[in-house]
């Protein structure tokens, strides 16, 4: 990225700049700053800013800076040259606020040879630099071919090292190229805070093109298919009738209303809100042959449980399109915990594995069993609304539990139609401190029977999911705003949050915790994610990966190989036609990215082409996010299967 260094201005100046520029360093020691206007910019500014002050030149250096890191600055640059105390003091304070520490050697001299910089890259390490950044002075052309070689020894993304001085000009755009995370650039020839330093309107012309960065917002978010379909089942069993705020159409939410329909519920919609009265459910209450489901693979796991505690009789469950090829992964062993039988259709269905269609035949047993949860939460849901309908309590001991934030959905909802669950988790030492859910080893749901669903009013959260690919695009691409979702959300594809501060994005949200979110590009780091939990999230972050420089490592890929595709495949596909080194290693998938800058400055953007979505929502959204930064137009063979979770996102996508 193009940092402009900034210096000789006031508050309202640095303000008024800061829309235009794409990252900013501050000199807090040429700049007319009183501490309050400090904590204002850092505190408040969506631009990635550096807050630097030469300790030569300002004897509050310390303070200054402490300052900045307490009020929100994303990098401190402190001079390698500075007191041990002084470097300590700075590092830890870094290291309190999520600050990147900077340590900066500045030669104004000449340029020393390739083993003294070495010594210099590895001091600056040693003394906590997480960026270095080392600055010459260039008395020949050979000294900005020294300096280049220093890249071969840091990792990308870590080391910022040009050549000050006419001669040395070369060396910042050079910089990029070698994957310096950002260079540094004046607002005017007037102005510039070093010699042989490039205007930012020149180093963006030579670095970026005609390349346009995107801009947008704020975009609305669709309503979360995992609390509408959940709650759209929960109303149709519901004594009363409910109403359900905040519907938005989909493949997946329509299939689930006509299962609410069948059921025997009434449904009427008028624009966000749809009105349900429901059954009154309670055991053998259904009289029913058959039951569609259509593509959602949730939905079927939802109901088996459900079907098989109403009805006395087996009930067919139908399915359609990439539904049909997807298995219910344990179905026979989980069901037959509680005394309910499978019975699949088909030549091809196997004890473990079993296809839709399939009937099943009930009646659902109350009482205690431990069932795996490795092959995901969506059957075990079902059990948690079924249940409670039974005469007498239950419990369900889930070992190895994945996707575990989708449990905890569906216990929120039900208790929202008056369901009550109990719930304990257990796990080692590392969960006991840390409440990390991917820490966990088993889960202990607690049932009493006897229970009636109660109708409610409820109103449907934003989908995460269909955020995810929006908030990417803004954290690699430029500036998106996007708006609907909430902070304090049960929804595991929240993570993307997570991923996105540990790549580096800057992110803020106003207004509380619905209040729009602001993502805007920064300079992007490689990382380490479990996404076991979050398994939608994996084609917009693998593409995430791809633009972050260095090895990204992402864990959950068993968890992908049933899904509307076998999306692990169809990620690695995707990602090696587009020259993106990939590889996976069991669960996991290690991605060789580079930042975008790199990318443009080096004309080594992702390759275009034609490319199969495998009729998988998520693929679409993923392979939208990355035509951003192809070199020629991506062209999807089906696109329309957005439809099932997002039918909007091909249109809002475009506003981008």
């Amino acid at each position: 990225m193009i940092c402009t260094s900034i210096q000789h201005k006031d508050l309202q100046q640095i303000l008024d700049l800061l829309p235009e520029l794409e990252m900013a360093e501050i000199r807090l020691d040429r700049c007319a700053l009183e501490e309050a206007d400090i904590e204002q910019l850092f505190s408040q500014s969506d631009v990635p800013l550096i807050a630097t002050c030469r300790l030569e030149e300002e004897s509050q250096a310390p303070e200054l800076l402490e300052l900045a890191i307490r009020s929100g600055a994303k990098y401190v640059d402190l001079e390698m040259e500075a007191p041990a105390a002084v470097g300590r003091r700075i590092r830890e304070a870094c290291r309190e606020w999520g600050t990147v520490l900077i340590r900066s050697h500045h030669d104004f001299q000449a340029t020393p040879p390739l083993p003294v910089l070495q010594s210099l890259l590895e001091r600056a390490r040693s003394f906590g630099g997480e960026v270095v950044k080392i600055v010459t002075t260039a008395t020949s052309a050979a000294d900005n071919t020294t300096i280049a070689q220093l890249y071969q020894n840091a990792d990308p993304g870590t080391l910022v090292a040009f050549c000050m001085g006419e001669k040395g000009r070369p060396s910042r755009l050079e910089a990029l190229k070698q994957g310096a995370p950002f260079t540094y650039a004046c607002l005017s020839e007037d102005d510039a805070t070093a010699p042989g330093q490039w205007t930012t309107r020149a180093l963006r012309e030579a670095v970026y093109g005609t390349y346009r960065f995107i801009q947008a917002g704020p975009l609305p978010m669709p309503a979360s298919k995992s609390f509408a379909q959940r709650a759209i089942v929960a109303a149709a069993l519901a004594q009363g009738t409910s109403t359900l705020s905040g519907y938005t159409p989909c493949g997946d939410n329509e299939s689930a209303l006509a299962v609410a329909r069948a059921l025997g519920a009434t449904v009427e919609r008028a624009g966000d809100r749809v009105v349900i009265t429901g059954i009154d459910a309670q055991p053998g209450c259904l009289d029913l042959d058959e039951i569609h489901t259509g593509e959602s693979g949730f939905l079927t796991r939802f109901v088996v449980p459900v079907l098989s505690a109403l009805s006395e009789k087996p009930v067919r469950v139908t399915g359609e399109k990439t539904l049909l090829q997807r298995p219910l992964t344990d179905a026979h062993d989980i069901m037959a915990a509680y005394g309910v039988r499978l019975y699949p259709e088909g030549a091809n269905n196997r004890k473990q594995d079993c296809y839709l269609p399939l009937k099943v035949a009930g009646p659902l047993i109350p009482g205690r069993s431990d069932v795996s949860g490795k092959g995901g939460s969506q059957l075990i849901s079902g059990l948690l609304a079924a249940l409670p309908l039974m005469a007498d309590k239950s419990v369900v001991y889930v070992h190895e539990p994945r996707s575990i934030p989708y449990l905890f959905i569906t216990v929120d909802v039900l208790k929202k139609f008056g369901i009550r669950i109990g719930s304990e988790m257990e796990g080692g030492e590392d969960f006991l401190e840390t409440q990390d859910w991917s820490l966990c080893t088993g889960i202990n749901f607690r049932i009493k029977g006897g229970q009636r669903y109660q109708a409610a009013d409820f109103a449907i959260e934003a989908d995460w999911s269909g955020a995810a690919p929006f908030l990417a695009a803004g954290a690699i691409f430029g500036d998106v705003e996007v708006s609907g979702l909430d902070t304090r959300s049960l929804q595991a594809d929240i993570s993307i949050m997570d991923v996105l501060m540990e790549a580096g994005a800057s992110m803020s949200q106003l207004d509380g915790a619905d209040g729009p979110i602001h993502i805007k590009r920064a300079p992007l780091s490689p990382f380490h994610t479990d996404l076991n939990n979050c398994p939608d999230l994996f084609p917009v972050v693998a593409v995430l990966a791809a633009f972050c420089p260095g090895e990204s490592h992402i864990l959950g890929v068993e968890r992908l190989r049933h899904k509307e595709s076998d999306r692990a495949a169809a990620i690695e596909q995707a990602l090696t036609q587009m020259g993106v080194p990939v590889h996976t290693e069991e669960d996991e998938m290690v991605i060789e990215g580079m930042g975008l800058t790199q990318r443009l400055a080096t004309g080594k953007l992702l390759k275009g082409g034609h490319f199969v979505s495998h009729a998988d929502h998520r693929m679409v959204m993923a392979l939208k996010l990355a035509s951003l930064g192809a070199d020629s137009p991506v062209v999807i063979d089906d696109t329309a299967c957005v439809s099932k979770s997002f039918p909007t996102f091909n249109e809002l996508f475009e506003k981008l």
